[in-house]
């Protein structure tokens, strides 16, 4: 009954899925956001906060309310497989992000399936194995995926990379100074926690599952 599923949830809470739940959807939103990198420039003119916000996706500003018939508008321009001004980095966290978003996806189907086999005996031991296996292995590997595009770009920015955007663009190519935007350390906690999770159902779950599936056997003396 009740009292049966909450104590099977509490004997399984450090390696249940919320952790690398919360580190999916962290993934997820990182993507999300426009600030991964946060340009300071000196030109006002028509961007009225002296701010640029720059994404994986979008380069977005405040426009000046003069140019916008006295109200505060946000613009943005996309980044598009045509944009050839556009850093490495940028394509390369819109493809290993979306790839790691799917692959945790499949992680955490694999983790929840393997779970529900053990809560509800239906599977064989040497199944549940394999499937808490590739659940923790694909956390690991989405993890690695998510690393290489947010340090990437950290980098970037710590040495004040520019960007040469085109002049339809109304944009100043160097900035002034720029700051790690929200996007960077959300992504670095999405990296942490999927590691965790990965690490949790291998170490925990799979080692001692396989303990049970695959005994040692016993040496006899004579």
């Amino acid at each position: 009954g009740l009292i049966r599923k909450c104590l099977f949830l509490r004997a399984n809470l450090g390696s249940f899925p919320p952790v690398t739940l919360i580190g999916w959807i962290l993934c997820v939103i990182s993507i999300g956001l426009i600030q991964w990198r946060v340009w300071h420039v000196d030109n006002t003119t028509i961007i009225s906060s002296g701010t640029i916000w720059i994404g994986i996706w979008d380069v977005c500003f405040t426009l000046n309310p003069e140019l916008a018939n006295g109200s505060s508008l946000m613009l943005c321009q996309r980044f598009t497989i045509q944009n050839t001004f556009s850093p490495s980095e940028i394509f390369v966290a819109q493809d290993l992000l979306m790839l790691a978003t799917i692959m945790e996806a499949v992680a955490i189907s694999f983790t929840l399936f393997a779970f529900w086999g053990v809560y509800k005996k239906e599977l064989k031991k040497h199944y549940i194995l394999v499937f808490f296996l590739t659940g923790g292995l694909l956390n690991i590997l989405s993890s690695v995926l998510i690393l290489i595009p947010v340090s990437w770009n950290l980098h970037s920015i710590m040495k004040n990379r520019s960007i040469a955007f085109p002049p339809s663009y109304h944009l100043p190519s160097t900035p002034k100074s720029q700051k790690v935007g929200a996007a960077i350390p959300v992504g670095f906690i999405s990296v942490l926690l999927l590691l965790l999770g990965g690490f949790l159902l291998l170490y925990d779950r799979s080692l001692k599952l396989a303990s049970k599936v695959y005994p040692k056997k016993k040496k006899q003396f004579r």
